[in-house]
């Protein structure tokens, strides 16, 4: 397996040790500490190993594995689980400033397992999968590919027959949908964070603009790459940079301090952005860009691409939240989305993060909204 965390790309992994603990949230909101959460004596790394995994599209994976982590202790009747998967280039490392005792998500209460998403570098991936599946011939995984191997996980090491909330925020919203569709019997709550249920049209451009500005890369090479693609690389984070943040976020000037960094510009916020994502494998980025594009919880024997089937199917009660600025899955979208399910709300948070108000420990205002809409959603089950 690749190393998750290459010695010169630890910029981000600081940030969320730095930053988080002096994030102040709401009076009920502890310290956002990754430093607290993992000195934790109950928060355990692993690695499950899958054997030869059929994906949908009829590939196998041989020897496929899902790397997660837990935190908390599992009660006797196991009545205590919240499930909060990765998402887009996130490693289960980055969940942790979600997590926290006092928070919705308190390790003293529950028991959250965070899986990580295939692709990621850490579950089967481009890089750590053998041939014939390695680099650029990696297949297509789905959302669905992902939450069946995250459900054999519960059932396989856990022994969970249910799950108390699927947790989501950005990818893992995604697959929060895609959780309370398929499996209502197992899912009692679910909370998307700024993602929708089926990626739309215009999610999806936005998209293929990042994958085609890597892949015109020469250096790229179908993924067969001797040594990163560093122009493709650089064009993939430029175009990204326009989308993760709000208009407001760069008219108030909020660019210039970007995650910790400093910036005088709008081409020194690119250059630390690209920096600050360094670490993530090209081949990665486009396995992982790729289950995104194909998101769509209709996509399923069950529901034969009836969107409104598959939404009216999550019986369970749904906090779903979007940002008012998100430029990724404007909260119009959701408004769609919700008005199809027969029990959920919708709750707007208010921040020029855009998309990133939902990334935790990015925005304290928001992360304090999502806190009480987990809470909230939490007391109905």
């Amino acid at each position: 397996m690749s190393d998750p965390t290459p010695p010169d790309s630890n910029s981000r992994r600081a940030f969320l040790q730095k930053t988080s603990g002096a994030i102040a949230g709401a009076a009920a909101m502890q310290t956002l500490s990754c430093t607290t959460v993992t000195a934790q004596p109950k928060s355990t790394e692993g690695e499950f190993k899958l054997g030869d995994y059929k994906l949908d599209s009829g590939v196998v994976l041989a020897d496929a594995i899902l790397g997660y982590e837990t935190h908390g202790e599992l009660n006797a009747d196991r009545s205590n689980v919240i499930l909060y998967p990765t998402w887009y280039t996130g490693r289960h490392m980055d969940n942790r400033a979600a997590i926290g005792e006092g928070r919705a998500l308190d390790p003293t209460k529950y028991f959250i397992i965070v899986p990580d998403m295939f692709g990621n570098g850490l579950s089967s991936s481009p890089t750590n999968t053998p041939s014939p599946h390695d680099r650029g011939r990696f297949p297509l995984t789905t959302t669905y590919d992902n939450i069946r191997a995250q459900k054999r996980l519960c059932e396989e090491v856990f022994g969970i027959k249910r799950i108390r909330s699927v947790v989501g925020f950005s990818m893992s919203a995604q697959q929060a949908f895609h959780w309370g569709a398929v499996y209502p019997d197992m899912v009692q709550s679910i909370a998307p964070i700024c993602g929708t249920a089926k990626t739309t049209p215009h999610d999806w451009l936005h998209l293929e603009g990042m994958k085609r500005a890597l892949q015109a890369d020469s250096n790229w090479a179908g993924g067969d790459y001797e040594k990163p693609p560093e122009a493709g690389l650089r064009a993939f984070h430029t175009v990204s940079c326009g989308w993760f943040l709000s208009q407001t976020y760069f008219r108030n000037g909020k660019y210039k301090n970007f995650l910790g960094t400093k910036a005088e510009t709008v081409a020194d916020f690119i250059e630390n952005v690209i920096s600050l994502f360094s670490y993530n494998d090209a081949n990665n980025l486009l396995a992982m860009l790729a289950t995104w594009q194909s998101a769509d919880v209709s996509n399923h024997p069950k529901f034969g691409g009836d969107l409104a089937k598959a939404l009216g199917a999550i019986r369970c009660p749904a906090m779903v939240m979007p940002c008012d600025n998100d430029l990724y899955f404007p909260p119009e979208d959701n408004e769609i989305e919700v008005s199809m399910m027969p029990n959920a709300e919708f709750r707007l948070i208010k921040s020029d993060a855009g998309h990133l108000a939902g990334f935790p420990g990015f925005a304290a205002e928001a992360d304090a909204f999502v806190d009480q809409g987990i809470i909230d959603l939490l007391k109905q089950v």
